[in-house]
């Protein structure tokens, strides 16, 4: 039994699971706010950039290259630009704005975050319930040849890389590894269908969602954001 109660649910996903298609019919049939890419354009408003330039550090570290700038012309940089530390955006930057998005969205309540690390800004939060959502590897392929038919040949090891990219960095912002079952209240394998996922998060959590008459055991359109 959960000790508050929930109104923050957190869904972390593999790559290629479609725990993203998942995590919006969640928020749909709780009447919650869904907040996805949405926390990265609120993090673009409140830096002042563009979401386009947002978006090239979302779920990314910066460049080795960057790095390593940073550390032998860190004081110059500032000196020439004119900017302070805060003003400068880069992937750490991306991170720390998101993360007061999400603990500003957690106070709120009554919402579904996807990814970014949501599940490490909440962990000591009450009333949050944390998914991971996993799916095999022939389910992932699967779905990738169908969104990205000119890669199929390369679907696994864009699969991983992409996954790998996340893991590195809630390792490096939050020392935490991004796959651990210690984070999460549930891990979820896509295979399910929809409604079974829902019924399993409903039954955990105490939560009350309906089942629409028409309920469905297809996860979504093949082509929708994962």
């Amino acid at each position: 039994m959960m000790h508050a109660p929930i109104r923050v649910i957190t869904v972390e996903r593999e790559y290629g699971s479609r725990g993203g298609e998942f995590a919006h019919d969640l928020a749909e049939r709780l009447g919650w706010r869904l907040l996805d890419s949405e926390l990265v354009s609120a993090a673009a408003k409140r830096a002042g950039v563009s979401p386009e330039l947002a978006a090239k550090f979302d779920d990314r570290l910066d460049p080795w290259y960057y790095r390593y700038g940073k550390v032998f012309w860190h004081d110059t940089a500032y000196q020439m630009t004119g900017l302070s530390e805060e003003q400068v955006f880069d992937s750490e930057r991306m991170l720390t704005l998101i993360r007061d998005e999400i603990l500003a969205a957690a106070k709120q309540g009554n919402c579904v975050l996807v990814g970014r690390g949501a599940a490490c800004a909440l962990a000591c939060q009450p009333g949050c319930f944390h998914i991971f959502v996993y799916a095999t590897m022939k389910a992932k392929r699967d779905w990738f040849t169908q969104a990205f038919p000119k890669q199929a040949q390369n679907a696994e090891q864009a699969l991983a890389a992409y996954d790998k990219r996340r893991a590195a960095v809630i390792r490096k912002f939050y020392q935490q590894e991004w796959c651990s079952r210690g984070l999460y209240h549930m891990l979820l394998n896509s295979a399910m269908g929809t409604e079974a996922m829902i019924a399993s998060v409903s039954g955990a959590a105490e939560l009350e969602i309906a089942v629409p008459a028409s309920a469905a055991s297809s996860i979504g359109p093949t082509g929708a954001p994962c």
